[in-house]
């Protein structure tokens, strides 16, 4: 991974080793890091971002307006040649908070066809006309099926500018193909040929955050995205990124790099929050039956790790996730292959913070910090967009899939939208697993409990 030094622009690292890592651990605590795990009980629970559906916190008083965020960080967007801002912003769910992202410098923003019906490229059209379309790059995605026609797709795309309500679309993406032959749906392209040359779409995308859970091929983030780039007709990609994810990321950012393909990243920030993790592994345990052994080791790994959350949290002076998770974001803004990091903005206190974010340094502390969670507890967040172990799966479960849900529920307080989609899922949920023989821990390559981490999302994800 390239690093910058010294100057905004030329961010630097360091790396130093703890002790504690390699003390013995005996005895235990209630709560822990877990599964891509936060801060937990130990000091209290909080949210970078609020739950999709609340409403944003008041706007920032007139006696507050010294202390506004600002962009300080602006970089080229592969070969669209846009300065824009290293942080960027999904859809934020309110208008205000969207206003007073743009006030703050923020001139990138994401959106989907499937995003709230349709309500984010409306809410875009109303902030963003007139003179401030001209000031913005909008990216909005498509979720695509293999063999649909162009004019299938040209409808869609110009549904999309009537919600948008501009005369153009910066970035039309493909929303997550599940394969490489959706990714080339001669259907998609040759729409996307004729809008360009109507200059209604400017660039062509892609996203990859993992395969879904239907039927249809599922092939990793690392092939669909290296295939995107090598194929030449997509100026921009959205893949997952952060310093737990980085063993695809950096070798997907480093060859956008050389063919200056634009790169947004998603999911910079694999810490969640795991709350009384030792009482579910528990519960999970006496529902076991002939399990019950691997259930006992699951807990004595919750505890193991109790312990090491409890010198984490002394040795780095942590009162809240907060450190570690701009550390987090740090770490992606210090690739020099990233051009922007998008991340959720639901109330003013979010703008706040994490804009404040940009243009910042990722200091030795930081990396030290990052080395140490990833060393202590690395083996219990399941990476998103892997999916390595998912052919292993005798009952075909949709691993990523749902880990991703139970990351919208724990990490990101998405509760509501996370049970939703899980009870959709037509088939395969994960109380499949409490009885299996844990076919997907054999597969997975970071040595991730996934069986018990899977089983422990569905009782979560069911809660009445």
């Amino acid at each position: 991974m390239n690093r910058r030094e010294e100057t905004v622009e030329d961010r630097g690292t360091g790396s130093t080793r703890r002790d504690f890592i390699k003390t013995s651990v005996v005895g235990g605590l209630g709560t822990v890091l877990a599964a891509g795990g936060g801060l937990a009980s130990a000091y209290g629970r909080e949210r970078g971002s609020a739950s999709r559906g609340q409403k944003s916190s008041k706007p920032p008083q007139e006696h507050e307006e010294k202390e506004a965020p600002k962009i300080k960080s602006y970089r080229t967007l592969g070969r669209t040649g846009w300065k824009v801002s290293d942080i960027s912003s999904g859809d934020p769910n309110d208008e205000g908070v969207l206003r007073f992202l743009f006030e703050a410098g923020v001139n990138y923003f994401d959106t989907a066809e499937v995003y709230r019906n349709g309500r984010g490229e409306r809410m875009f059209s109303e902030v963003f006309r007139g003179s401030s379309r001209k000031s913005v790059f909008i990216t909005t995605k498509l979720v695509i099926g293999a063999n649909r026609s162009k004019d299938h797709f040209l409808r869609r795309m110009r549904g999309c500018l009537e919600r948008l309500r501009s005369d153009y679309i910066d970035c039309m993406m493909i929303h997550m193909p599940p394969s490489v032959k959706d990714l080339l749906t001669p259907g998609f392209h040759e729409a996307i040929a004729e809008m360009k040359q109507d200059g209604r779409v400017r660039f062509c995308g892609v996203s990859h955050h993992g395969s879904y859970y239907d039927d249809t091929i599922r092939e990793p983030m690392d092939r669909v995205l290296l295939t995107a780039i090598e194929d030449g007709r997509f100026d921009l990609i959205l893949p997952v990124y952060n310093f737990l994810n980085e063993h695809d990321g950096d070798r997907i950012l480093a060859e956008a790099a050389k063919k200056k393909v634009g790169t947004i990243v998603m999911k910079s920030n694999p810490v969640g929050n795991y709350y009384d993790f030792e009482a579910r592994v528990e519960s999970m345990k006496e529902k076991s039956g002939e399990m019950y052994e691997y259930y006992s080791r699951m807990l004595a790994k919750a505890r193991e790790k109790a312990i090491l959350t409890k010198k984490f949290i002394e040795e780095y002076g942590l009162d809240s996730p907060g450190k570690l998770t701009e550390a987090a974001i740090r770490y992606v803004l210090s690739n020099d292959n990233v051009g922007t990091v998008i991340l959720s903005f639901n109330t003013f206190d979010d703008v706040k913070r994490y804009v404040a974010l940009s243009g910042t340094d990722l200091g030795s502390s930081d990396q030290g910090m990052l080395d140490d969670y990833r060393e202590c507890f690395g083996d219990l967040y399941c990476r998103h967009a892997c999916g390595r172990c998912e052919p292993s799966c005798p009952y075909g479960v949709p691993v990523n899939t749902i880990m991703r849900y139970q990351h919208y529920f724990d990490a990101q307080g998405r509760e509501k939208e996370a049970m939703s989609k899980y009870a959709k899922l037509p088939t395969r949920r994960a109380d499949l697993c409490l009885e299996c023989e844990g076919w997907c821990e054999r597969a997975c390559p970071y040595g991730v409990p996934i069986k018990g981490l899977l089983c422990m999302s569905h009782e979560m994800l069911t809660l009445a």
